[in-house]
C-alpha cells in the first residue's frame, strides 16, 4: 500500500463555506470553524500544509456566552512599558469592537505557527446578514 502526500491547494481549489453565528455559543462555534480553516475535516489532512477552506461569518457580534462571562470574561493587552496593562471586558468589548471577540477565540484554537496567519486571513467576519463574497459560491454550513 501506498502513502499518498497531500499536495498544498492553491486559492480557486479551496472551498467556500458560510456559517450564521447569530444566536451561537461562542466558544463550540471557534472549535468547529478553527476545525475548518486548519483543514482537519478533511481526509487527506497533512499537520505541515495548509488546506482549509474559506469561512464567511454572517452576525459575527451576535454570538453568545454562557454564565457570567459578559462582566467576568477579560481580554487583556499591554504596551511593555511599566504599568502598561489593559483590561477590557467582553460586555465593553461587544460595544467597542464586536468581531474581535470570536476572531480572538478562533486565532487562539488554531496552531501556533507560520501556517496561523494564512489560516486566519481566509477567515471573513461580517457584522450583517451580507457579505460581499457571492461571487465565489459559498456553501451554508450548518454548525
Amino acid at each position: 500500500m501506498k502513502t499518498i502526500v497531500a499536495k498544498q491547494l492553491r486559492g480557486n481549489e479551496r472551498a467556500w463555506y458560510v456559517v450564521d453565528a447569530n444566536g451561537m455559543n461562542l466558544g463550540r462555534l471557534a472549535t468547529q470553524i478553527a476545525r475548518i480553516l486548519s483543514g482537519r475535516n478533511r481526509v487527506d489532512f497533512t499537520p505541515h500544509l495548509d488546506n482549509g477552506a474559506y469561512i464567511v461569518i454572517l452576525n459575527a457580534g451576535k454570538v453568545s456566552v454562557t454564565g457570567t462571562k459578559e462582566a467576568v470574561k477579560m481580554y487583556r493587552s499591554h504596551s511593555q512599558y511599566m504599568g502598561g496593562l489593559k483590561e477590557t471586558t467582553l460586555a465593553k468589548m461587544r460595544e467597542k469592537n464586536p468581531v474581535h471577540i470570536l476572531k480572538h477565540a478562533i486565532s487562539g484554537m488554531l496552531p501556533k505557527n507560520r501556517l496561523h496567519d494564512g489560516m486566519l486571513d481566509r477567515l471573513k467576519l461580517e457584522l450583517g446578514d451580507t457579505h460581499p463574497y457571492a461571487a465565489q459560491k459559498p456553501e451554508t454550513l450548518s454548525l
